[in-house]
This record gives structure tokens, sequence and C-alpha cells, in this order.
């Protein structure tokens, strides 16, 4: 019984691992194609909205539609086409992120579809903190403009 507990959260470790190391490749499930599942923005400026579009193809012989997508916090925003998707189709889910507060990200954004189906996506990134003040101010500025240059 030990053994069987061993191989099975082996291969769920294997699944996730597998899972996570794929996360910018082609998502395939019933009836539609996602062409990535996670996207990493990088660095960027806080206070400096930032957006994503996710690409979703309609793979299957009938209609498919995004019933809901529902971010996992208010600084998230998807928005998202609600018309039926005809076979061989696209539709678009743009994610924007408002990056207000400084630091590493990590959110998801749940899709469901069908009956009562669900995909995750994902967007991720660093915000680095932006200065107060486009320079540090500079007390020589204030005596050089004071100064008369002899101009001959």
């Amino acid at each position: 019984m030990k053994q069987v507990i061993n191989n099975i959260a082996v291969f769920v470790l294997f699944f996730l691992l597998t899972n996570q190391a794929n996360g910018q490749q082609a998502v395939t499930t019933t009836g539609f194609v996602l062409k990535e599942s996670l996207y990493d923005f990088g660095k960027i400026p806080q206070g400096k909205p930032v957006f994503h579009v996710f690409e979703i193809k309609n793979t299957s012989k009938s209609t498919l539609q995004l019933t809901d997508v529902q971010a996992s916090c208010g600084c998230t925003t998807p928005i998202w086409q609600r018309e039926l998707v005809q076979p061989g189709s696209t539709t678009q889910v743009k994610v924007g992120y408002n990056a207000a507060e400084a630091g590493y990200f990590d959110k998801t954004i749940t899709l469901f579809y069908g009956q009562g189906e669900t995909l995750l996506i994902t967007i991720k990134g660093d915000v680095w903190s932006t200065p107060d003040q486009p320079a540090p101010s500079n007390k020589s500025i204030s005596f050089l403009k004071k100064l008369k240059f002899n101009h001959e």
C-alpha cells in the first residue's frame, strides 16, 4: 500500500512539474486551442497598467461560448467577447493588470465554458517602484542660474 501511495505521489509531482514547464506552450482541450496559458510581463513600472491578449481557437464542430471569465483579484481585469464562437473561428480574452503595487505578482484568470468546464490562464511579472520625481534635486542649479557669464 505504501508503494502505491509513493507511486501516486511521484506521478502527481511529475504532472505538476511538467504542466508548470509547459505553461507557455499551446493548451488543447475539448473543443478549442489556447495558444498559451501563461504570460510573463517581465519587469514593468509601477502605476502603468499592462495588457495581454490570450487567443482561443474553436477546433470543434460546434459553437463555443465563454460563459464567464473571472480574475483572482481586483487588480486584474479580463475583457472577453460573449458571442458564440463558430467552428474554426477565434476569440480573445484581453487581460489587464493595474501594476499599482510594487513587487512580484502571479495572478490567475478562470475561463468558464461549455457545461461548467473551466480552464486557468496565468499572468505574472515584477513591478518596480518608480521614483517620486523625475530627477534628484540639485542645489547647484540655482547657484549656476544666478551667475552671469561674460560673453564676448
